[in-house]
């Protein structure tokens, strides 16, 4: 069974739930205290074991290319100021992975992002992890994905247990318990009406598939909003192959909704090394 080495980063979205800050500024590039969202989730990606991304972007978005690439005048003012250790974390940015970037010139649906992806992608397995989506936790999610398609031989998705609310925004899957934290998917339906629900699990940000998942996007017409859904893609896998569903472990923040970003920034600033102890003295105070 093939490891998986690549993966790509659809980063295409506008971004509307984060205006007026994402007209200027992606939301895969709000801060979480120090650090883009993106770059977590590239980090994530890495910590799997991914040695080549691929991130898709639209106009508008080339601060992302820059954050991971060289910086030469700062990189040369940070050595002249003894900044060594902060150089030297600005320089692995740069050299974490092989990233590289393509377009997707219009907007139409995550299926259509993943396609953009087919010559990067090959024959080989590879993951998806969402722009949108930073998971955090001791082991990466994208991790606990490629170890269940390594496992199974089967398309994987990490899903997640929601309120009905919520699985009419995202999607529902017909499931059956396997062992441990894995469950045999065979069908899913796309923001489903409550009449429609499978069950209350839903695809939440990472999915690792096999190449011929190309093959199926390039006959999967528009689904909901008139977008080419992966969604659509993935249950023709499950209803022709089946697919592994993995519970994952991680603390997922949705970084394109306002309180999802908020409670990043708060959950991640309370462990930071540097400003972690003094920000819970804050916000102590705020609370009393």
């Amino acid at each position: 069974m093939h490891k998986v080495k690549k993966a790509i980063i659809p980063a295409a979205g506008l971004g509307t739930r984060m205006l007026p800050a994402s007209k200027s500024v992606p939301k895969e590039a709000l801060a979480i205290v120090d650090k883009p969202a993106i770059q977590y989730i590239v980090e994530e990606a890495v910590n799997s074991g991914i040695s080549d991304i691929l991130i898709i972007t639209n106009r508008g978005k080339t601060v992302i290319e820059d954050h991971f690439d060289r910086s030469p005048e700062l990189e040369e003012r940070l050595l002249k100021s003894g900044k060594q250790k902060l150089y030297d974390e600005m320089v692995g940015i740069a050299n974490m992975a092989n990233i590289t970037f393509v377009r997707q010139k219009q907007t139409m649906g995550l299926g259509h992002a993943v396609l953009c992806a087919k010559p990067f992608v090959g024959s080989e397995p590879f993951a998806i992890l969402y722009g949108d989506d930073v998971i955090l936790g001791e082991k990466p999610a994208s991790g606990q994905l490629c170890e269940a398609y390594e496992k199974h031989g089967l398309g994987v998705a990490g899903i997640r247990e929601v309120t009905l609310e919520a699985i009419q925004k995202y999607s529902s899957m017909k499931t059956e318990h396997l062992s441990g934290n894995e469950y045999k998917i065979s069908d899913m339906v796309e923001k489903p009406t409550p009449d429609k629900v499978f069950s209350m699990f839903s695809i939440l940000g990472r999915c690792v598939l096999p190449p011929e998942i190309f093959t199926i996007l390039e006959n999967t017409p528009p689904g909901a909003g008139n977008e080419i859904q992966l969604t659509d893609a993935m249950k023709t896998l499950a209803r022709s192959k089946g697919m592994i569903g993995v519970d994952f472990v991680g603390t997922r923040y949705d970084m394109g909704d306002k309180l999802g970003v908020l409670k990043a920034i708060v959950e991640v600033g309370l462990t930071h090394e540097e400003v972690g102890k003094d920000f819970k003295e804050y916000l102590k105070g705020i609370i009393e």
